[in-house]
Formats: C-alpha cells, structure tokens, sequence
C-alpha cells in the first residue's frame, strides 16, 4: 500500500497540531471526530482519509513525544558520569521533551487508563515501558554505585520522582528568570538532598 503524499503527511501533522491541545484539554473521551474535524478546518469524513480512527492519532501524537524522551534518554545514560548526573539528566531531558511537545505528556498523564485499554495504542505502551526501563536502570545504578541511599525503596522514589516532574508542565511556566534548568537543578537538589540546609 502507497504511503501518503507529502502534501497528504504534511495535513496530518498539521492536523495532529490542531488536535493535540483539543485532547489536551477535554481528554481524550471528551473529544468527538467532529470537534477534531472542526478545529483541523475540515468535514468530520474528511479526517478518515487521514486517519482510521480518533485512538490512531492520539497514538501518533504521544508516541511522537515518548520517542522523543527516548532518544534523549539514551544519549544520557550512554555518557553520564555518576549517578547525580545521571539523574539531573533525565529530568533535564523529560522537562525539555515535555515543553518541545506541550499538550501530549498532559495527554499521556491525563489519559493513562486509556491507552492501557485500546489496541491501536500498543505502540505507546511499548515505549512507555521502556521509559519506565530507562528510570529504573538509572536509579539501580546510582544505588550500585553509593551514589544513591539503599534504604528508600527505589520504585517508591521513581513514582515521586515521575510525578514531581511529569505533571510539572501543569505549573511550570519557564522565564528568563528561572528556566527549565532551573528547575531540573532544583528538582534534582530536593530528591538527592532533600529541603534540609546543610
């Protein structure tokens, strides 16, 4: 089967543009073909000429983001030092992944139930488990290697971790007084070193 045009990938991406802050906003059972029809500028038959269903383009839009944190990921964990550097590169990298695709982690975040339930989003869920992966390795390595304290369990780390930065676009408007690294300093201080002055 002919792939799209380039005109034709051109209007799906643009489209998927136009949808992405429609699901970001109503979530993804609160968006109708017709609403994403009518902020994409086109008849609600019209989008399946692009697309085969609504869960194919959410899955296009995540996916895009997930793919994006792993790239960077792997860049990280291939030339980190320690584990410290390990760690702040990570958050670095997801807040940075997060402001280049800014409505679909608050799609993934929002939604989450959703793509566990849905086939067509099995790709998603495939490179989420490797994110998930990826923190792990990061957090088991920084134990070996002292950097990190044995008596927290790691998974409890990760889960408050995750959330202080995934959810963090909710809040978090960057300036150029205080920047995305900013706050991935910050963030990586209070985990590693708590809110205690020394």
């Amino acid at each position: 089967m002919r792939g799209p045009t380039v005109a034709g990938q051109e209007r799906r991406t643009e489209i998927l543009r136009r949808a992405a802050p429609l699901f970001a906003q109503k979530g993804i059972s609160g968006c109708t073909v017709r609403d994403i029809a009518e902020v994409a500028g086109i008849l609600s038959g019209s989008l399946y000429h692009y697309f085969d269903s609504k869960d194919t383009m959410v899955s296009e839009i995540v996916s895009a983001y997930l793919r994006s944190l792993l790239e960077r990921y792997e860049v990280t964990m291939a030339s980190a030092v320690d584990g410290r550097a390990r760690l702040h590169a990570l958050i670095l990298d997801s807040l940075e992944a997060s402001r280049d695709h800014p409505h679909a982690s608050e799609i993934y975040q929002g939604n989450r139930g959703y793509f566990a339930a849905h086939e067509q989003c099995s790709p998603t869920r495939e490179l989420a488990t490797r994110i998930f992966e990826t923190w792990q390795q990061a957090i088991t390595l920084g134990v070996e290697e002292g950097a990190f304290r044995r008596d927290v369990n790691p998974r409890v780390f990760h889960r408050f971790l995750r959330d202080a930065v995934f959810l963090a676009p909710r809040w978090f408007h960057p300036s150029e007084a205080y920047g995305i690294e900013q706050l991935a300093a910050d963030t990586a201080r209070v985990f590693l070193d708590g809110f205690t002055a020394p």
